[in-house]
């Protein structure tokens, strides 16, 4: 299984990402954990990488389609592979689409993990974080001991900025403006399939499933 996984954040993408790989035993490969495994083991890439970063700059597409690429030829991925965080853009897909074809592994198919806008507020505007610890809780679904103090170290919980109603709804909107052309590409190609991102996780992982399974028009 060769698969590409989008969705807004708060989706519980991540969450899912991790569940799928491991049904299908295959790598869950996210851009992030690329990006840190280059600069961590200090390759030529991730010095490159690690530039733009320290500028508080994006990573250039070609440099990260050269990481992705470099992922992909590696042996965990013979049987298959999750892509959580690329491709991003019609360019970043259709650079995927020719290292795909270089690698001689078309793509399977593309989940998209739906969620509406007010769930989507509610899970990421409920979220609190120890300025101590780092520890995260949620004032719905894992709420602290004492309201505003962290119950592993005592520490002031705060909300992060861009997890405040208002940000969280523009975040969503630039999401719609610069998935929408993506979804497209993959909706065009007979590739997407969607999912309701809503419920106990273990539901979403079965639904998830059922749409993986179902066979390419």
């Amino acid at each position: 299984m060769r698969l590409v996984l989008v969705g807004p954040p708060g989706a519980g993408k991540g969450t899912q990402a991790e569940h799928i790989a491991k049904h299908y035993r295959i790598p869950n490969i996210s851009t992030g954990d690329i990006f840190r495994a280059n600069v961590a083991e200090r390759t030529s890439l991730g010095e490159i990488a690690k530039s733009y970063m320290d500028e508080g700059e994006l990573v250039p597409d070609d440099l990260t389609v050269a990481m992705v690429r470099d992922r992909l030829g590696r042996d965990d991925t013979g049987g298959g592979f999750l892509l959580d965080g690329f491709p991003r853009t019609v360019p970043q897909a259709e650079s995927l689409s020719s290292m795909l074809d270089e690698l001689d592994v078309p793509l399977d198919v593309v989940l998209k993990i739906t969620v509406d806008d007010d769930e989507v507020v509610r899970r990421l505007s409920g979220r609190r974080i120890c300025r101590s610890c780092g520890r995260t809780f949620h004032v719905e679904f894992d709420p602290p001991g004492t309201e505003g103090v962290c119950d592993a170290c005592g520490g002031e919980l705060y909300q992060r900025d861009d997890d405040k109603p208002e940000t969280v709804r523009r975040r969503l909107q630039v999401y719609r403006e610069q998935t929408k052309p993506l979804v497209e590409y993959y909706e065009n190609r007979g590739l997407l399939r969607m999912v309701a991102g809503t419920g106990e996780v273990a539901e979403v992982t079965k639904r998830a499933i059922e749409a993986l399974e179902q066979p390419v028009a």
